[in-house]
């Protein structure tokens, strides 16, 4: 008799189920069962891909089913990644993963930038704060936006300051809280993120090193991955930007170039935002943040040492500071007599510590931003 969908979920569901709960032998017969139930499936696929992702699930399956054996010889308990409390879908409860915030950081906290925050003002946060007048000229609320830049560069605070621009609750994801070697579980996580941001009257999700969850299809082998890219594809296609729900998903990313293509068409990420290097305003006022709380000498020249960052990131720049600051830190410790901060410790981390971001990096994402590869 040919098995159903319903015969192998019911199995894997029962597999899972037993594993979490340690006993590994049901666990290990289930997810057998299971495994088999999807090959005879794969037999009667209609096309050969059908074929290859159920062969590849049942692969999975068994992998698992070997684990088991492992598992119960070691005497180890369920990996703790894996929750006990199970909704209807039989994946871990939202509640368990996904991280709301309401962030206390504005445009006024991110230093320089200023022609990126008009940008994200004209096309994302107007259309938020003035919803009369957008839905007046047709202007969709809500949609996408990449982040992308060098490391350091403060995709992170700026997708806070977003959030906090147009007061809204920030869900902060990463790849690693959506994946899951559950079979069929990473979809289901993206649609319970995506649902409980529906929730809010006012929602950002931001995903951090998002092409690690959405990487280009042809270069990536997953199956698992190749359930996950179109999961998301349809999450953002069914956003309701006319609606008082309407909904920002903010991705961030240090390689734009290895993102799928779907996923940079116009109706999903519509907004491309390029965080480059810090000007000579910024640096500026990152060091009046990083340095305005210690005691400085009077020989530290702000201006001078502008000129000198040229080149570092936001990043490089705090952990500069931060270098420099240990220098007498270290020498009061030693029993001298303590003292501020002076140009010439400044200098000497700076002349041993070389900016992170090469000008090779710099040239690829100049590519980028010209031709979108």
């Amino acid at each position: 008799m040919a098995v159903s969908i319903a015969t192998f979920e019911r199995l894997k569901s029962k597999g899972v189920a037993a594993y979490k709960k340690g006993d590994y032998l049901a666990a290990k017969t289930y997810l057998v069962e299971a495994a088999e139930c999807m090959v005879e499936l794969a037999e009667g696929a209609k096309t050969p891909e059908a074929r290859r992702q159920h062969e590849e699930i049942a692969a999975e399956l068994i992998d698992l089913a070997k684990d088991c054996d492992q598992a119960k010889k070691s005497g180890r308990k369920p990996r703790a990644r894996v929750k006990e409390k199970d909704d209807d879908s039989g994946g871990t409860e939202a509640s368990d993963w996904i991280v709301r915030d309401k962030p206390d950081i504005g445009f006024d906290d991110i230093a320089g930038l200023d022609d990126v925050k008009e940008e994200i003002r004209l096309k994302m946060i107007y259309p938020f704060t003035h919803p009369e007048l957008a839905q007046r000229y047709g202007i969709n609320v809500g949609g996408g936006i990449l982040l992308y830049g060098p490391p350091g560069t403060g995709k992170t605070m700026m997708a806070k300051a977003i959030a906090k621009e147009i007061d809204a609750t920030f869900f902060v994801i990463s790849p690693a809280q959506v994946m899951s070697k559950w079979v069929g579980e990473a979809e289901q996580n993206i649609r319970k993120l995506f649902d409980a941001a529906k929730a809010e009257a006012q929602a950002v999700i931001f995903i951090d090193e998002i092409d690690a969850l959405v990487p280009r299809r042809k270069s990536d082998s997953s199956t698992v991955m190749a359930r996950v890219v179109p999961q998301i594809l349809q999450e953002l296609e069914g956003f309701d930007r006319k609606g008082g729900r309407a909904l920002l998903l903010i991705g961030a990313t240090n390689r734009p170039w290895m993102l799928d293509e779907a996923i940079m068409r116009p109706g999903r990420f519509d907004t491309k935002v390029h965080l480059g290097l810090p000007d000579a305003p910024a640096r500026f006022k990152l060091l009046e943040i990083h340095l305005g709380d210690r005691p400085v000498a009077e020989d530290v020249d702000f201006g001078a040492l502008c000129d000198g960052l040229a080149g570092y990131s936001g990043a490089d720049i705090k952990n500069l500071v931060q270098q420099a600051a240990a220098i007498p830190f270290m020498e009061g410790v030693a029993g001298g007599e303590p003292r501020p901060i002076s140009a010439k410790d400044l200098a000497s981390v700076i002349e041993a510590t070389l900016p992170s971001v090469s000008q090779a990096d710099l040239a690829r994402y100049r590519k980028f931003e010209d031709t979108g590869t």
